[in-house]
């Protein structure tokens, strides 16, 4: 299928999400709880010792930016493409993917890049404007670093948006993806780096979290932009990201064609 077509499915995602503006107030009020949770727990950590305190070499006012980079702009709603999966299968709409000329994977994609796009402009935007406001926020520690986030931060969309879709794509023999949300969030939490930055684990803990995937989704986006890398490792680690990346998107190959095949077997 050429790609306007799918672009045409990005377009669609985005203009259902703005059929439902309503939801734009509940989407940021969360977001900014969130944040404004996390960022309280990292003042009371750095209030206990001053606020100039620097623990393994970061401060707080570092820590304000990284609870931002790798909350809400990085860690974007994966709930919704399990539900989309898992709803389709239960109810058997999932076969009528097979009778177009479309891959799953690549429509998933299409239609959660729309929703990216939206909940980045209507509420990730915003919420970080408001905690800018309110704390303040550090820029990119150098002009390289800050290309380099930007090159990051695609790389990170699709890690996330990979390990989502394998994971939804059990619900082919499971018959329901939201039943692992939990368990998949868990893993999430703790290694991509979202709440605890990896500069903060036990060092094999650390060593052992920096080479899974997860890592790409938060971690290494969030440390680049804040200068934690230097040049030689900001370009090492970019190009292990991709390698993991390639490897997820041909497991993720393998696991749709036989995921299909199981629905071809089975009538549907």
């Amino acid at each position: 299928m050429r790609a306007a077509s799918y672009t045409a499915f990005t377009v669609n995602a985005l203009q259902a999400r703005l059929a439902y503006r309503h939801t734009i107030w509940a989407g940021a009020f969360g977001d900014l709880v969130f944040t404004f949770a996390r960022i309280a727990i990292w003042m009371s950590v750095f209030g206990a010792a001053g606020s100039a305190a620097v623990f393994d070499g970061v401060t707080l006012p570092e820590m304000i930016t990284y609870a931002l980079l790798a909350g809400p702009l990085l860690y974007w709603d994966y709930s919704r493409l399990l539900n989309d999966v898992g709803t389709a299968v239960r109810s058997g709409d999932v076969a009528v993917y097979l009778l177009k000329p479309l891959h799953y994977p690549a429509y998933l994609l299409a239609s959660h890049v729309g929703n990216f796009v939206f909940e980045l402009a209507a509420i990730t935007l915003p919420v970080a404007l408001v905690i800018g406001l309110t704390f303040g926020l550090l820029p990119p520690a150098s002009l390289f670093h800050g290309l380099a986030f930007l090159a990051y931060w695609p790389l990170s969309f699709m890690m996330l948006f990979t390990l989502a879709t394998l994971l939804g794509l059990a619900a082919f023999w499971l018959m329901t993806a939201q039943s692992l949300d939990w368990f998949f969030n868990a893993i999430m939490t703790l290694l991509s780096g979202g709440m605890v930055p990896l500069w903060f684990f036990p060092a094999w803990l650390a060593a052992i979290a920096g080479h899974l995937p997860f890592a790409w989704v938060s971690y290494y986006p969030a440390a680049v932009y804040l200068g934690k890398l230097d040049v030689a490792s900001t370009l090492l680690y970019f190009a292990i990201g991709l390698v993991w990346l390639a490897t997820l998107l041909l497991a993720l190959a393998w696991l749709w064609s036989r995921a299909r095949h199981r629905l071809i077997v089975q009538g549907g």
